[in-house]
């Protein structure tokens, strides 16, 4: 019964990362037609201005949820408010958004420690 519930469990967390996973290359083609770097700076951690976030290393999962939010409208409590990336990302879909988060998730980042 153990190992019946530990394979499941294995399983399914196994099935759930791959169902996440984006496509690295994909999203750095996204990334760079897009021109993200023009906001972000060049290797996406160094942006051009204070307000605006470094991205690169992030974790993947945060920063899909983080693009999905700024396709959110009319609806503070569940979305993003930024106009700028609300425009840039509405264009995208779901799968593409994940890809754009991997890329951006296996850059090199200045204060992230990933375990």
């Amino acid at each position: 019964m153990k190992k019946t519930i530990f394979l499941t469990v294995l399983a399914t967390t196994l099935l759930s990362n791959q169902a996440f996973a984006g496509n690295i290359e994909a999203g750095k083609e996204l990334v760079t037609k897009n021109n993200c770097n023009s906001c972000h700076g060049p290797d996406l951690k160094q942006p051009i201005a204070p307000g605006y976030p470094k991205i690169a290393g992030q974790h993947a999962d945060y920063l899909f949820y983080a693009l999905k939010a700024y396709q959110v409208e009319n609806n503070p409590h569940v979305g993003r408010a930024n106009a700028i990336m609300g425009g840039q990302a509405k264009q995208f879909t779901q799968a593409q958004l994940k890809d754009m988060a991997a890329y951006v998730a296996s850059l090199p980042g200045d204060f992230v420690i990933k375990k």
